[in-house]
């Protein structure tokens, strides 16, 4: 039996115990075997132009063992002995087994006497030794034992094949269909596969051992009928026939081996071209976005109204909360695809991903960029814009106001300063339209304040470019030139009634005193009326309470003016009484003035019913801003809360991101509990976000109770969110290149220690200057020119810094076991034959359809001299794969 050498695995040799246990062998496999194991020497002895009749005597004198010997091997044995005595023969079938024991085999209950004897069994058991030593011994597949590698052979060759299901070295072989497959999967001309029957087997077996011996040099090894007569063939024999084909396709096999590393890179190549595809579509969908979105963002054209305005805010709004944020993911996810397929590209040997014009990760930042710098500020000029719409709205009411109220007492004014009355009055009547002139003058000057207001409130409204300045405008310039009219005109009247002031002598002083006391109070209720109708807008409880006080002052005044009103109506019936005693010719009516005691007290009771309602409206507003800062305080607690929780969040990222605690792996599952706690924290930004719509739908403008803005927590948020894809995205790729690299924990704590202590910084990043210094600390010795070298790979855009990835790869490639533009450019040489070229037809039979098509689509002409129709050249194909650098 044969054996092993220490640290040979021969599991091939573990079920051949029957030589050493009773060396009993069945009668139909010791005929198969004696026929198999004949034609197997007869087929290497003919070499050396002899051969063998009967296997256990032609061996006994050892010359022929020791020359089969020589012959499969291809080395000398010792001379043997020409004698014929039985101890010659005894000496040259020692020297053989001695050679069999120095190629590490084992032998077991074999000894020369039995062989020099003729002792058939032993004799068998000593050519399968050789058999299995010679011809078996060194079949692989995919790094089983030489018996499954044999067996695994067998079984890929014939899968494709109907009625063929190879399991072992007996049975599976006894229809013939299994030699037969064998035969057509590599040389297809010489059997007609599809006319073969499984009930006859031994048509099939005598065609698949003629056309081996005729086409393939495979001699007879088996008998048809013995196989189909035994019950279960002698495996050893099924074995030894086997292996002859497996040797004379093993050229068949090369080109296997060939086509499938080539289908491997080809596989590579399509998965990252897709991968190029899907980035360069992203990156495209995405800066359409915000070529589209920038122009909005930018424009501040402002509205007329204030429903316009409040409009844009709900768009931006919704532009926040709704449209930006799967922006900012695929922004992120963008950035994940690139860095993912740059790692694969570099752990595959092929040149770094270029994207098209316009669309690299800096073009995205850059319009991102943009985008931010467009959006920043948006915000604040709608809010802006909304509270000069109100200021104006507010104005613009206060102006109607005050005009209607001024072109209300204008109303007739002219024509009452036109009038000639005093040409045909008497002196009386002349001293009381005097008097009654001074009056009006005086109430003209009280009237002057007003005209002024409503300039001034005209000029504001230009000033804050109100949608509806050219009637105001035109109202204020009615109201001024009439003014100026009304000025012209009583300075007119007062010059003709001064003129007759001599021959007018005698007045009515009480209807005087009257008029006097009476048009400064009227003009007080007038202003009273004014300010109790006048609107307000507040935005602080201190703001309403100051309105508040004044308020409470006014009324305290109210007593003090009932008396002068009640003093004015005393004066009133004073002259009634007089008129009435006197019988004076007046008609009841006051010639200095025509403010009546009925206007007065009608005036006086409006005043007295506007009170309440002005309490009621400062009530309700009080209400109004006390509600206001409860939602103040309700969105600074929370946001006190949050922006902290952010923060905390990003430092504690940022440490998992460079400790050394556990394996990567551990590291990746932290960061995605991490994850996941961050994005079961989103509904709290959510509530967030309602409270500071309420906040913003109340037009509150500020906030004492936090320091923190909507603002603050959105760019906080969208930071930690991008932060921790990108560290797992990071620590992924870390995994990609250990697995790749076959780097091993120890290998990866110490290249992370070393990357910590020379990140000064602790940015997660080397500046040049730390990573001179922590390869001179690793025993690098190099020159300017040689850093220089190896800053341009780990720093290829020139940023001045050294990421863990870069350092990752710099450490890790001088043991990069990958393909290479060489070995894929040999494997088609092998498919094609050794040719310069390889055709189309072969490139459809060696691989597998949509590769084999991949190559045809790609592939360009060859030109040689020594081309022929639809030859491809596949050397420049392989060269591009890996770009020209690597040959």
């Amino acid at each position: 039996r044969a054996g092993t050498e220490p640290g040979q695995t021969n599991d091939y040799m573990q079920p051949e115990e029957d030589w050493d246990r009773d060396l009993l062998l069945d009668p139909a496999w010791e005929k198969q075997q004696r026929k198999t194991f004949t034609a197997w020497c007869n087929s290497h002895l003919r070499k050396a132009g002899t051969q063998i009749e009967n296997i256990e005597e032609d061996f006994r004198d050892g010359l022929k063992l020791m020359l089969l010997l020589e012959v499969i091997s291809g080395e000398r044995l010792a001379k043997p002995e020409r004698g014929k005595m039985r101890v010659h023969k005894i000496s040259n079938v020692n020297k053989a087994l001695d050679f069999i024991a120095s190629k590490g085999v084992k032998l077991v209950s074999i000894g020369a006497e039995e062989i020099v004897d003729g002792n058939v069994k032993m004799t068998l058991g000593m050519i399968w030794t050789i058999i299995l030593r010679f011809a078996i011994q060194d079949i692989s597949v995919e790094e089983t034992s030489a018996k499954e590698g044999l067996l695994l052979w067998c079984q890929r060759k014939t899968a494709p094949y109907k009625n063929v299901n190879i399991q072992n070295f007996h049975i599976s072989w006894k229809d013939g269909l299994g030699f037969c497959a064998l035969i057509h999967r590599h040389r297809p001309e010489l059997i007609d596969y599809g006319k073969l029957r499984k009930d006859d087997p031994l048509t099939n077996l005598n065609t698949a051992f003629d056309v081996a011996e005729k086409y393939l040099d495979i001699p007879k090894m088996l008998d048809a009928e013995d196989i189909v007569g035994t019950a279960r063939p002698d495996e050893k024999a099924i074995m030894t026939y086997v292996s002859s084909f497996y040797h004379a396709f093993s050229g068949a096999q090369k080109a296997e081996t060939a086509a499938n590393r080539i289908c491997k890179v080809l596989a590579v190549n399509q998965e990252n071209e897709q991968l190029m595809e899907d980035y360069e579509k992203l990156a495209s969908d995405l800066l359409e976005w915000i070529r589209r979105t920038i122009p909005w963002l930018e424009n501040r054209a402002p509205e007329n109204t204030m429903h316009a305005m409040q409009q844009k805010l709900e768009d931006f709004r919704d532009y926040r909360r709704l449209h930006k944020p799967p922006k900012v993911q695929e922004k992120c996810q963008l950035e994940i695809n690139f860095n993912t397929l740059q790692t694969k590209l570099r752990l595959s040997n092929r040149p770094a991903f270029m994207p098209s014009e316009g669309r690299m990760v800096s073009d995205i930042n850059n319009a991102w960029g943009c985008l931010e710098q467009a959006e920043k500020g948006y915000e604040e000029w709608l809010l802006n814009e909304i509270r000069r719409l109100e200021r104006l709205d507010h104005l613009a009411e206060k102006f109607r106001q005050k005009a209607s109220i001024h072109e209300a007492w204008t109303d007739g004014k002219e024509a009452m300063l036109r009038q000639k009355d005093y040409e045909t009055a008497t002196l009386s009547e002349i001293k009381a339209l005097l008097k009654k002139h001074e009056a009006f003058e005086s109430d003209l000057a009280a009237h002057q304040d007003r005209v002024e207001q409503i300039a001034a409130i005209a000029q504001e409204l230009n000033e804050l470019d109100y949608y509806d300045s050219p009637s105001v405008n035109a109202r204020c310039q009615k109201i001024c030139d009439q003014w100026d009219n009304l000025g012209a005109l009583t300075q007119k009247r007062r010059e003709a009634l001064e003129r007759t002031e001599k021959l007018l002598e005698t007045i009515d002083q009480l209807y005087l005193e009257y008029a006097k006391r009476a048009a400064p109070f009227n003009n007080w209720m007038e202003g009273a009326m004014e300010d109790l109708q006048d609107t307000f807008i507040v935005h602080t409880i201190e703001e309403i309470q100051g309105l508040t006080t004044a308020h409470e002052q006014f009324k305290a005044t109210l007593p003090d003016a009932d008396k002068e009103r009640l003093a004015i109506l005393g004066i009133h019936n004073e002259v009634s009484k007089i008129v009435q005693t006197y019988h004076v010719n007046m008609a009841g009516t006051n010639p200095y003035t025509t403010i009546t005691p009925q206007e007065i007290n009608g005036k006086w009771d409006h005043v007295r019913q506007l009170v309440p309602r002005r309490d009621q409206a400062l009530t309700e507003e009080h209400a109004r801003q006390q509600h206001n800062e409860r939602l103040r305080k309700q969105f600074g607690a929370q946001a006190n809360v949050i922006g902290p929780w952010i923060q905390t969040k990003m430092e504690e990222i940022g440490r998992i991101s460079i400790e050394m605690h556990g394996t990567l792996e551990d590291q990746l599952n932290h960061l995605r509990q991490y994850e996941k706690s961050i994005v079961n924290y989103k509904p709290k930004i959510d509530q967030l976000e309602g409270d500071h719509q309420l906040i913003q739908e109340a037009l509150i403008f500020d906030n004492k109770h936090t320091n923190y803005t909507m603002e603050h927590i959105r760019v906080g948020w969208e930071q930690l969110l991008t932060t921790i894809a990108r560290t797992i995205n990071e620590v992924e790729n870390q995994i990609l290149t250990r697995d790749a690299k076959g780097i091993s924990q120890e290998q990866m704590n110490e290249f992370r220690a070393s990357f910590n202590h020379f990140d000064r910084k602790k940015t997660g990043m080397m500046d040049t200057d730390d990573f001179r210094a922590c390869l001179i600390s690793m025993g690098y010795n190099m020159g300017e020119a040689e850093f220089a070298r190896i800053m341009s790979i780990v720093d290829p855009n020139r940023l001045g810094v050294v990421t863990f990835q870069a350092f990752i790869d710099f450490m890790s490639r001088e043991t990069a076991d990958t393909d290479t533009a060489d070995q894929v450019m040999a494997s088609f040489k092998i498919l094609a034959g050794d040719k310069n070229y390889i055709t189309v037809d072969e490139l459809r039979r060696e691989l597998p359809p949509d590769q084999a098509e991949y190559c045809i689509a790609r592939m360009a002409p060859y030109t040689g001299p020594d081309a022929v129709p639809g030859a491809l050249d596949y050397m420049s194909f392989s060269t591009a794969l890996y770009g020209e650098s690597d040959l």
